[in-house]
């Protein structure tokens, strides 16, 4: 027995190598990031493929290459980057895989570290592919070892849902033997597959509609979804991933009711009409969207009283917690959860000695010298630009926005309109962006603050790094237009003056204040001394 201690992204990870793994692809995003940077470091010099991508969708898009060659890939985001891979992620149900394709969505109910909490179950149930949901640790490896297997067994990719307290929490987790990389292999009616002519795709839409029945009879056979019977049958309780655990929390005795646990979908129907017939009334447990609350009367019918987030038995929004299961159990609950006044959560704020602080000071400066100016930021550590003592941005909306809301607040009049976006968002989704300002010679003035790394992640590699410069005289901005300053106070005038120049020039321009992170630059200096 070779028994280790993980975290839920740690699991995932050992166990995608243990399975025969041949490249993980992935854009950096808490709480997936571990994923990656486990297997990175397990695998160094390794022929194991596991370089950060410039995004999500040319992550699934690289995967789906591998695949197609017949190796084993996984690819990792957390929830909100399957918004950026959804083209691919829709139509590689409808194409299929070769070699075992997994992808990995950490959702982030409450929003720890996100701009929404959406529940990417609702994505795998809109590409109609087989998704898993762990439980806990073990199940985390388990899953992920055997759910290569499944999708090359189905001949679909097989989506893997895990929210922030799995991905960041740890568990003893019994690990199995490693197996042999696939080789390259093709299938014979490639072309047929992953040529989306209609014509062709009408024909792979239509399979995967009859594959429905067969992804049914997996999750009704899987040995992750259990049954557990109960005296008590006047309540059903119906769980899913984690709420399974804050459950057991409350029934240290054993469970009083009958429990239907779902951490395989689509949804076991014949468990679910077993457990609608025998108990009176159900609570569904589920962490994220009601998903499997608002799906039951469509699977069993009327008749039957169901509560959960719907009826406001459970909040909407935000995480569960034992206590909260407690609560909706009928019980008495103390607050056992409630965090500690001596470590409620603080503002986030820059970091000392960050170059963004010096940018925002002299931004700050430019733009009180404008009465309609407007700042469109975008996500990155210099997001925090919004909060006391800067307040020096106006909008933050997702990867890429602040070029392209730029620009169109350009359209409609507002001058001067300023973008602020980092090196790693630039070349993850800004690069477009800039191309419709160049294309139309838009009245932006663009600063991309360039700190060389993915900081707000842990510093990983940025796509960025030397060539923002090329980049952007590539797409065609003009060369005398594009401005390097390294942010410090003693370059305050001289960034003032630049970024005055460039609000007043009638076009595009772009201003990149370049300084290190001091965070990886510590790092960097502390490996040199030991």
């Amino acid at each position: 027995m070779n028994k280790k201690l993980f975290l839920g992204d740690e699991a995932i990870a050992q166990a995608a190598i243990d399975a025969g793994l041949s490249g993980v692809y992935s854009y950096p995003g808490t709480p997936s990031t571990e994923i990656t940077e486990y297997i990175q470091q397990k695998t160094a010099g390794s022929n194991i493929h596991s370089r950060w991508c410039a995004n999500e969708k040319t992550a699934m898009e690289a995967a789906l290459g591998m695949s197609y060659a017949g190796k084993r890939a996984l690819c990792c985001m957390k929830h909100v980057g399957l918004n950026v891979a959804a083209d691919c992620f829709m139509n590689a149900a409808m194409s299929g895989i070769n070699g075992g394709m997994i992808i990995l969505t950490a959702d982030d109910p409450s929003m720890h570290s996100s701009q929404n909490e959406q529940d990417n179950r609702v994505y795998g149930d809109f590409a109609m592919i087989p998704m898993l949901e762990p439980s806990n640790q073990q199940e985390a490896y388990d899953m992920t070892y055997d759910g290569f297997k499944l999708s090359e067994k189905l001949g679909y990719p097989v989506l893997m849902r895990i929210t922030t307290r799995m991905a960041h929490s740890r568990s003893g987790v019994i690990t199995r033997e490693p197996e042999k990389q696939n080789e390259i292999c093709f299938l014979e009616d490639s072309r047929k597959r992953y040529i989306l002519l209609p014509a062709l795709a009408r024909v792979r839409f239509r399979m995967l509609l009859e594959a429905q029945d067969a992804f049914i009879k997996t999750s009704e056979e899987s040995v992750y979804n259990n049954y557990f019977d109960g005296p008590d049958k006047k309540l059903g309780i119906i769980t899913t991933g984690i709420a399974f655990n804050y459950l057991s929390e409350n029934c240290a005795n054993g469970f009083e009711h009958p429990v239907l646990k779902i951490c395989q979908y689509p949804l076991p129907k014949k468990l679910l009409e077993k457990i609608a017939s025998e108990c009176d009334e159900l609570l569904v447990l589920e962490e994220g969207y009601p998903f499997v609350e608002a799906q039951l009367k469509g699977i069993i019918g009327k008749g039957l009283n169901v509560h959960g987030r719907l009826d406001g038995t459970l909040k909407r929004d935000g995480e569960l917690n034992p206590d909260a299961v407690g609560r909706a159990l009928g019980r008495n609950i103390e607050q056992y959860y409630r965090i500690p006044e001596v470590v409620e959560q603080r503002p986030p704020a820059l970091c000392k000695g960050c170059g963004h602080r010096d940018l925002y000071d002299a931004l700050n400066e430019v733009v009180c010298e404008y009465e309609n100016a407007k700042v469109f930021s975008d996500i990155g550590c210099y997001t925090l630009g919004a909060l006391p003592p800067f307040q020096a941005i106006d909008s933050c909306i997702d990867m890429g926005a602040s070029i392209t809301m730029a620009k169109g607040a350009s359209d409609a009049g507002v001058f001067p309109a300023i973008s602020v976006i980092g090196d790693s968002t630039f070349t993850h989704s800004g690069m477009t962006g800039l191309l419709d300002c160049v294309n139309e010679n838009a009245n932006v003035t663009i600063i991309i603050s360039d700190n060389e790394t993915t900081a707000m992640t842990g510093g990983q590699d940025s796509a960025a790094t030397g060539r923002i410069e090329s980049i952007c005289a590539g797409i065609g901005v003009a060369p005398e237009h594009i401005r390097v300053v390294t942010p410090l106070k003693k370059n305050f005038e001289e960034m003032k003056t630049m970024i005055r120049e460039e609000i007043e020039y009638k076009g595009v321009s772009v201003i990149i204040p370049r300084r290190e992170c001091i965070q990886t630059l510590s790092r960097k200096n502390k490996k040199k001394k030991s």
